[in-house]
């Protein structure tokens, strides 16, 4: 065991290339080494089994695993470990790349084989969402305006920013794909006086989306269904649609199936908004990378991000004239780091709901997460779209204003008699 552990500390020692790692590892055997007189982190290696694991690569995946599986205990900061994380990751570069925390294949996007991926990840208990998210139970990606908001202002800016860029109107009807528990059609019908229809496949953000349109006066208004968005009959039209934190469960080849649907149930000249994370670098689309595989074993099943250009294109392939487009990455760096100190905050209620594996899976992933939109890994892009299958121009605006102001704004309308 000594040429083992000797061989791993050399590995990682010439991999460093002068650059300090603050990290102290105590061995299974009673050993210890510390990289650095200034340790940071601490981890604890209780088998020799897993120096084998990482020495045959794929170092985020085995520390990952190793962690939840509880073969690995780690002290210090999340900021850190997940410095320290990569340092060791880089010393393994044939299974390193930047941006690869969710797994990079093509899955075979089944309705039945999304409804079961999106109940592993969304039905863990609706109780235990409400321990972390803001009281609008809303599971995206906040909108900062000073970065110093708490999370309950900086989810309803989100919700505000996104109803005043696709600007909603008393009496539009507005489609939410992936409603979640219902925060943004509850938002828009209190607050800009929509008839709203929200999907979802998971049957306790159902049940508790349905109860809330109730609990707050909007059942009349406001109808919550559990459907597949392939599933919404084509009879329906909608002024605006909505897609939050969704598409990231579609997967890349179904891209265009996807942006079809929308384009489908929207009007002529009607408004579409997708928010989602996106790849930061093209080539990270393709290809698996090291923390895939922990993503996808206990996480995301069959999660898939695309980069902005295949958003872009999938969406023009589909009528969907793309009028907008920003990126919230520091925006979600800041959202994630708020969940994981309000889910530190709840710890021991936490644990007494899902127990200590499943308490690490979700505070490592979220905190993995906010380090990946911090170090450019991950991008978050709010693209907004307009249906045009005519030739004619169809209204828009003529600046971007009407989305941070009260007052009124002018149509695009071109004055053909000054030509």
């Amino acid at each position: 065991m000594k040429d083992l552990r000797t061989n791993f500390l050399d590995h990682v020692k010439n991999s460093l290339n002068g650059k300090p790692l603050f990290l102290r590892i105590l061995f299974w055997d009673g050993h210890e080494y510390a990289f650095n007189q200034d340790i940071r982190v601490t981890m604890h290696l209780h088998s020799a089994k897993l120096i084998s694991r990482i020495l045959m690569g794929s170092a985020l995946d085995v520390l990952g695993e190793g962690y939840v599986e509880g073969d690995i205990g780690i002290e210090g900061r999340y900021q850190d470990i997940l410095a320290v994380a990569e340092q060791l990751g880089d010393s393994f570069p044939a299974k390193k790349s930047k941006g690869g925390i969710f797994r990079k294949h093509h899955a075979a996007h089944s309705k039945a084989k999304d409804a079961e991926a999106i109940r592993y990840h969304y039905d863990v208990s609706n109780d235990f969402y409400r321990l972390w998210l803001d009281r609008n139970m809303v599971y995206s990606c906040a909108y900062f305006k000073t970065g110093e908001e708490d999370i309950h202002t900086a989810q309803g800016q989100k919700l505000d920013h996104i109803c005043r860029k696709l600007h909603l109107q008393p009496g539009e009807k507005l489609l939410d794909i992936g409603c979640g528990w219902g925060g943004l059609l509850s938002w828009a019908a209190r607050n800009y006086g929509i008839l709203g229809v929200g999907v979802t496949l998971s049957e306790q953000q159902y049940a508790y989306a349905k109860e809330r349109m109730e609990r707050e006066g909007l059942a009349d208004r406001v109808e919550i269904r559990l459907q597949d968005y392939r599933d919404i009959p084509e009879r329906e039209h909608f002024d605006k649609v909505s897609s939050v934190g969704m598409f990231e469960h579609v997967g890349r080849t179904m891209l265009p199936e996807y942006f079809g649907a929308i384009q489908r149930v929207l009007k002529e000249g009607g408004w579409t908004l997708n928010h989602g994370i996106t790849a930061s670098q093209q080539d990270d689309e393709d290809g698996h990378h090291s923390g895939s595989d922990f993503m996808d074993k206990y996480v995301f099943p069959d999660g898939e991000i695309p980069h902005l250009w295949r958003v872009v294109r999938d969406m023009a392939g589909q009528h969907l004239e793309v009028l907008d487009v920003e990126n919230l990455r520091a925006h979600y760096a800041q959202t994630l780091i708020h969940w994981v100190r309000r889910l530190e905050e709840h710890k021991a209620e936490t644990l007494a709901m899902i127990g200590e594996k499943h308490y690490r899976i979700w505070a490592i992933y979220m905190a993995s997460c906010a380090y990946g939109f911090w170090r450019n890994w991950l991008a978050l892009h709010q693209v907004l779209a307009v249906k045009q299958t005519r030739s004619e121009l169809t209204p828009r605006p003529w600046e971007r204003r009407y989305q941070y102001q009260d007052d009124s704004f002018r149509l695009a309308e071109p004055q053909w008699d000054d030509l």
